[in-house]
């Protein structure tokens, strides 16, 4: 029989909800074991937003050097050495995961163990160390942090061509020629604007009527516009038939469409379509964790399994997939199991920035979602054209649009697509949190000129 370690706290996963709830509980005095298989700091820190949002970074400079002459700048030709722009997004990853590991080592009371965890029996884990030992663990509270990973491409012929996913395609050191990307979603669309601005050709193949299927029409045909503006060829109720490779290497996608079927060149294919969570090797029956039919972990708004003393955070449990709700998730468990309180996702506000250009800031209900619930609204909608500062530095593409309760004046969301959306969108959440009426900030006096008196007009044109 293997020596069963006993700890009071076992975190599987090192992301940004399992990190500092390890923390907490060292901190707490509780006798604490975190658990991580590849790399701490998650997919955020380490896959997803800090090295994509680097490289975003990158691909903004190279085009507004390419605008360059319409501020009256002249510049030579533009080329973008993608091995500098990988160096740049490797090592912002680097100081960001060391920073978290280092927080979790330095931590009184907890031990990070790097391996593969599964469970053995109900409340006992296995742990397959990097080093090759296996270790047994056992605690009252265990917590699920382990996240999701892209879903590989369901396209025939699949199997016998190169595709990247979200990670790979940032490990690229030449621009593609032409990147076929499959998925008009927030990853296909931030990966497929980049990607042009760094050279490419783009094609993006969106099987439903719009791009971002969560947003309303309206700015889904906006974004489109955007995009396409770009010279990126946005494909829509396209589906992906199948694939192969030419004599020259390059890849064959034939799609369907409107249209009938066509063969579409590219010299590379990005697969971005849905993601998989990193529940298949947790052996999560042998706990009894019940598990939906895409393998997420079912919770209640405390964010515990069926299993008591077992609970799930972040992207595992089914999303919103987002950092600043798996780090959420954390504060709830932090609140309810060391300070004895009672928080709850319930009512929990959707909130998040898709990192086009310009950005696409969301809070809150859309107008489809409010007039679903039969809500009595309003809607106030003003083009970026119209707001001052963005008319200065040239860069008024897309649209402003909140929705409000026509009974109580309160914000209920807000999409907010142009330059710093995602900050615009941030005053307008708080002026939610602070339950103020969409008048004040109507009436209420910014600084000029600034993005933020655009809200002073965007509630002129409520209707």
């Amino acid at each position: 029989m293997t020596d069963v370690t006993r700890y009071d706290v076992i975190i599987i996963g090192s992301g940004q909800a399992g990190g500092p709830l390890a923390t907490a509980f060292g901190q707490a005095g509780k006798k604490t074991a975190i658990i991580e298989r590849e790399h701490v700091g998650g997919t955020c820190i380490n896959e997803g937003c800090s090295p994509t949002k680097t490289m975003v970074a990158s691909a903004r400079v190279a085009y507004l050097a390419r605008r360059a002459a319409d501020y009256g700048v002249e510049t030579g030709p533009i080329s973008v050495d993608m091995s500098v722009v990988r160096k740049r997004k490797r090592e912002i990853v680097n100081s960001f995961r060391d920073g978290s590991q280092h927080r979790i080592e330095s931590s009184k009371g907890v031990d990070l163990l790097m391996g593969e965890a599964s469970f053995v029996r109900p409340k006992v884990i296995e742990v397959r160390l990097q080093s090759g030992e296996v270790r047994q663990l056992t605690a009252d509270t265990i917590c699920l942090n382990v996240g999701d990973r892209p879903s590989p491409a369901r396209v025939d012929g699949i199997d016998t061509v190169p595709v990247l996913n979200s990670t790979s395609v940032m490990e690229l050191d030449q621009v593609p020629e032409h990147l076929l990307v499959l998925g008009g979603g927030y990853v296909g669309l931030e990966f497929g604007q980049m990607f042009r601005r760094f050279g490419s050709q783009v094609t993006i193949i969106q099987r439903g009527k719009q791009v971002l299927s969560h947003e309303d029409a309206d700015i889904a045909e906006e974004v489109t516009k955007i995009l396409r503006e770009d010279g990126i060829d946005v494909l829509l109720e396209t589906s992906a038939v199948k694939v192969a490779t030419d004599s020259n290497g390059q890849i064959q996608l034939t799609v369907r469409g409107k249209q009938g079927e066509r063969v579409i060149t590219g010299s590379h294919l990005l697969g971005a379509a849905g993601r998989t969570p990193n529940t298949d090797l947790l052996h999560l029956e042998r706990a009894g964790v019940n598990v939906n039919e895409k393998g997420y972990i079912e919770v209640n708004e405390r964010l515990e399994t069926n299993v008591p003393g077992i609970y799930a955070l972040g992207d595992v449990k089914g999303g919103p997939a987002f950092t600043h709700i798996s780090y959420d998730d954390f504060r709830i468990l932090r609140t309810n199991l060391i300070e004895d309180g009672q928080a709850s996702i319930k009512g929990r506000a959707t909130i998040y920035t898709v990192f086009i250009d310009p950005q696409l800031g969301r809070v809150g209900l859309t107008e489809t979602e409010a007039r679903q619930q039969n809500r009595h609204i309003k809607v106030a909608k003003m083009p970026m054209s119209s707001v001052a500062r963005a008319l200065e530095v040239d860069e008024s593409r897309g649209v402003m649009k909140v929705i409000v309760d026509a009974d109580n004046e309160q914000i209920l969301g807000a999409s907010i697509l142009g330059l710093e959306g995602g900050e615009i969108m941030s005053m307008l959440e708080i002026a939610m949190l602070g339950k103020l009426p969409y008048t004040t900030l109507r009436d209420g006096i910014f600084a000029h000129p600034t993005l933020a008196e655009s809200l002073n007009n965007l509630f002129g044109y409520i209707e």
